[in-house]
């Protein structure tokens, strides 16, 4: 990368984190943070990794594609600090753990993907994208060594337009036409077409940089990355995968003290968006444009926003005709093109016994939603309702329910001090579930906190009996590549009764503060939409006005 060396952050902005760190864990046993061991005595002192619960619980829905992002190190901020983050379902950058690259090297890099890698139990992306980093490179081959690498097209350019400034100087047109040659091409032979007209037409044939990029094509242009999963709701877009979760809160001028109050602004601003999201996609009823029942199932399957996504899909099969080329029994192979660009036409092959059907665009296999070509072929099928292998449970409403939990906890280690971590995050997340619906009424609420009073008791009677098969799971402190924890070393089987109750107290003392902040967040939403729809009537009463008015 040439983004330079970031700036030190000092022996005081390094306590600051850990002690943050360390009050965090003090506070939640599920609050992950290592610290590397400093064995080459760096100046800049040990790489940081941390993940809260909410982080690591995030991994088990949503870990099927990664983006490690430390594009904060450029010169633009030199800030030595990097996230791991994902899509969450309602195709928002969710959070999965942040890091303090104190010691830029590569054996820091594999230290810090191995660390990462333990927090979230061993289950590795099927993606991860990242800056073109010769360091990363190697540490994800290394520790991701399954997982498919692809370099950020935001990086891309960036090196580009440092390494080629005096084309982009002499030739304004170049960086348009670049762009256009790595985002609009929709095949292997039309992006390797453009490509060679690109360095003609601008007598670049011989240039080491973008002969280098050419020979690294497969893990930054589209059109080779498409049959991997990698959820972006555009295939064309020129994003390149850095969804930045911390976009607005991290700058140059930020310090160190400054970087945990914006990670925590940060953390608080998208779990609001998500609640507004999920708000929005239980509470409103989107509009049906077309009479198919296949419309109507999806609108009640996924999130709001990707039902909007596949629904722009299912409208553009009006303008998409299948049309039949080739008929071998199971197998029926469509063209389907738009009215008047047939030179443009996708290839779907259909399985009329697995109701399977496979597209050239392949955008179901690169953002997990049904393309309009399959969807084509499926009305000229006369297929009525989306196969269920169409469906990504990560994309619908139920992307957080158990069944997700239950097989992401099927993968993890048996170790006892892994397992403590585990039963924490269960519990937490049945617990907010269970908030979340407690707050929805007076009586649910009331019914919710008498079952929560009966499961205290319930779970204390067990702890006074013995029976609660209880095995040393607190996770102590050890050397610095362990998980540290605030908890004291001794056995869980060995805390009084007393301190278990305390617990349990604290925990529905919790639980109820949650509950008042669902109140809140509920009485919030609901005022903001009740504003928009007294907007909406006094727009409407000002249009019919208008109306009337040019009448007379």
């Amino acid at each position: 990368m040439s983004g330079g060396r970031p700036r030190s952050l000092g022996g005081g902005g390094q306590h600051h984190v850990l002690d943050y760190l360390k009050r965090m864990q003090s506070e939640n046993p599920a609050f992950f943070y290592a610290t590397q061991p400093d064995t080459d005595h760096s100046p800049g002192g040990a790489t940081i990794f941390w993940a809260d619960a909410t982080a690591r619980m995030n991994y088990n829905y949503f870990g099927d594609t990664l983006v490690f992002d430390t594009s904060y190190r450029t010169h633009r901020y030199r800030v030595p600090f990097a996230s791991f983050t994902g899509i969450n379902h309602h195709g928002q950058p969710v959070l999965f753990g942040c890091a303090l690259i104190l010691n830029d090297s590569e054996s820091s890099f594999i230290w810090l993907f191995q660390t990462w890698l333990r927090a979230m139990s061993g289950k590795q992306p099927l993606s991860i994208t990242t800056d073109p980093d010769r360091f990363i490179q190697t540490a994800v081959s290394q520790i991701l060594p399954e997982t498919r690498h692809r370099y950020s097209k935001q990086g891309i350019l960036r090196e580009t337009q440092e390494k080629l400034a005096h084309i982009y100087r002499s030739h304004p047109m170049f960086e348009t036409e670049f762009k256009k040659c790595i985002n609009e091409t929709e095949t292997i032979d039309e992006f390797e077409s453009s490509w060679q007209s690109l360095l003609q037409r601008y007598y670049v044939m011989d240039n080491e940089w973008l002969q280098s990029m050419y020979n690294a094509r497969q893990q930054w242009v589209t059109v080779y990355l498409r049959d991997t999963f990698f959820g972006e709701l555009s295939v064309t877009d020129g994003s390149g995968g850095l969804n930045s979760f911390f976009d607005g809160y991290v700058s140059a001028s930020t310090t160190i003290q400054m970087l945990i109050k914006q990670y925590e602004k940060a953390l608080a601003s998208w779990h609001e968006k998500e609640l507004k999201a999920d708000y929005d996609t239980t509470n409103t009823t989107p509009v049906l444009k077309t009479p198919s029942p296949m419309e109507k199932q999806a609108a009640g399957l996924y999130t709001r926003r990707i039902f909007m996504k596949f629904q722009d899909e299912l409208v553009e099969t009006l303008a998409n005709p299948a049309t039949k080329i080739d008929d071998s029994g199971t197998i029926t192979t469509y063209h389907v093109a738009k009215f008047g660009e047939e030179h443009k036409a996708h290839t779907v092959c259909f399985n009329s016994v697995e109701m399977k059907a496979t597209c050239s665009c392949q955008m179901f296999e690169y953002s997990g939603i049904i393309c309009r070509h399959i969807l084509a072929v499926f009305r000229a099928k006369n297929v009525l309702t989306l196969p269920s292998q169409y469906v990504l449970k990560r994309w619908t409403t139920n992307a957080k329910s158990r069944a997700v939990l239950d097989e992401g906890a099927s993968e993890l280690p048996n170790d006892s001090r892994e397992s403590l971590t585990v039963r924490y995050n269960n519990l937490r997340q049945e617990a907010i579930k269970y908030v979340e619906e407690g707050a929805k009424s007076i009586h649910i609420y009331n019914v919710a906190m008498d079952a929560l009073q009966e499961a205290a008791k319930k779970v204390s009677d067990v702890k006074n009996q013995g029976s609660g098969g209880t095995q040393g799971g607190t996770l102590t402190n050890g050397s610095s590549q362990e998980l540290h924890v605030a908890e004291d070393n001794t056995s869980a089987t060995c805390q009084s009764v007393d301190e278990k109750q305390k617990k349990i107290r604290e925990l529905t003392a919790e639980l109820e503060g949650t509950n008042q902040r669902c109140e809140v967040y509920r009485a919030n939403l609901l005022a903001v939409l009740k504003d928009m729809e007294e907007q909406k009537l006094k727009l409407s009463v000002k249009v019919q006005n208008a109306r009337l008015s040019l009448k007379e």
